[in-house]
């Protein structure tokens, strides 16, 4: 087995292990069985959490730290990224993510997207004009209303008074003015990388779909879309288009509208454009074996998930893929179509979430050998 080269590039297992710290583990289960071989690993993400990590770990590229207002106006430092000295990468999640609210405090009629609005200015200010966005990840509901309001947008009712830009102040909204917002935005290529296809309103819109696990109540689901519904009427005639309706538009409890509508971004499917940007497919196409994955795999997963996309490319150069999940459905017809030949799940006994969450370096580890044995046994056929 000298020389034989594995690739190892799993996405993040959410709440317990990064893309890197997967990576890490498996490898260390790799060598337990044999240190024969060469090993490369990957960091991965598909445009949720761990986007900006992904790119600029692999392109050797810079981190740049910024103070921007948190999902409820507090203070955070929220991490983007800089590759080429001319390309930023950021994720809506490092200034308006869920993991930054309490669960206890957990509240989409108050949350915003004013700090990813920040980000933006800040990476404007360096001169930066092409901008990937992550947009997986938010404790928002706001229809990326924050985000315009920190870029100059003003908010006002029917009365002609200015409104704040959080869903429950937009309820009185009558008019939108955009003549103080930020032009250098319409001079910069805005790129949103993202596999979310829900449109901003109805029930297959953000607030029905995404609302309840960011604290909504079932009337608070149809309060918010009534919100966004009102909110989409305006910006549509304020920007010429029906952007409500398009694909996309609900991801990130909206911010996919307003990043579409407003700022003119182009949706692309996450993993392909990672991919593309960290030159995966040069790593990969001289590989014996590709071991990928993520925290839970199914048949949605053919849907623009790190695993699918990784194991396409791979079966371009007709290389087995392996992909070690931390959860599976029992059904994986479309997986196992789609380029991966062999799931393995890494809980080995009955156990809870938690206790699932503080084994994880053991339990990757231990399907690390598991998944290093099985291509041993191809191998020897």
């Amino acid at each position: 087995m000298k020389n034989k080269k594995i690739v190892i590039a799993v996405d993040s297992f959410k709440g317990s292990a990064t893309s890197k710290e997967v990576s890490e583990y498996i490898e260390n289960g790799i060598n337990n069985v044999c240190k024969d071989f060469l090993i490369k690993k990957v960091a991965i993400a598909d445009g949720g959490e761990g986007t900006v990590e992904a790119i600029v770990d692999s392109t050797s590229g810079k981190y740049i730290f910024e103070e921007v207002h948190g999902p409820l106006g507090a203070m955070v430092k929220a991490r983007y990224g800089i590759i080429n000295e001319n390309i930023a990468v950021m994720e809506m999640a490092e200034a308006s993510g869920i993991n930054l609210v309490k669960r206890e405090e957990l509240n989409p009629f108050k949350t915003s997207t004013y700090g990813v609005g920040e980000v933006l200015k800040s990476i404007l200010d360096k001169g930066i004009r092409e901008i990937y966005i992550g947009v997986g990840g938010s404790a928002t509901n706001d229809g990326g209303a924050g985000m315009l309001a920190s870029l100059g947008a003003e908010f006002y009712d029917c009365d002609e008074n200015k409104i704040g830009y959080t869903p429950i102040e937009l309820k009185k909204l009558a008019k939108i003015d955009l003549s103080n917002f930020d032009k250098r935005i319409f001079e910069s290529k805005i790129i949103v990388l993202s596999d979310v296809r829900n449109i901003l309103c109805g029930e297959n819109g953000a607030s029905y779909i995404f609302g309840p696990q960011k604290g909504a109540s079932p009337e608070d689901v149809k309060e918010l879309d009534s919100i966004l519904k009102n909110y989409g009427n305006i910006v549509d005639k304020l920007s010429g288009g029906n952007y409500s309706s398009k694909p996309g538009s609900g991801a990130a409890g909206g911010l996919g509208y307003a990043l579409l509508s407003v700022c003119q971004a182009e949706f692309k499917e996450g993993i392909v454009e990672i991919m593309n940007l960290i030159g995966l497919e040069e790593t990969i196409k001289d590989a014996d074996l590709v071991i990928t994955g993520e925290g839970r795999i199914d048949n949605q997963s053919v849907c623009g998930k790190a695993p699918v996309g990784i194991a396409k490319m791979a079966k371009k150069y007709n290389i087995p893929v392996i992909a070690v999940v931390g959860s599976s459905a029992r059904n994986l017809e479309e997986i196992y179509k789609n380029g991966i030949d062999l799931v393995l799940d890494i809980i080995n006994e009955p156990m809870d979430l938690d206790k699932a969450i503080k084994d994880v370096k053991e339990l990757l580890e231990f399907t690390g050998e598991k998944a290093i044995r099985a291509f041993l046994i191809g191998n020897k056929f």
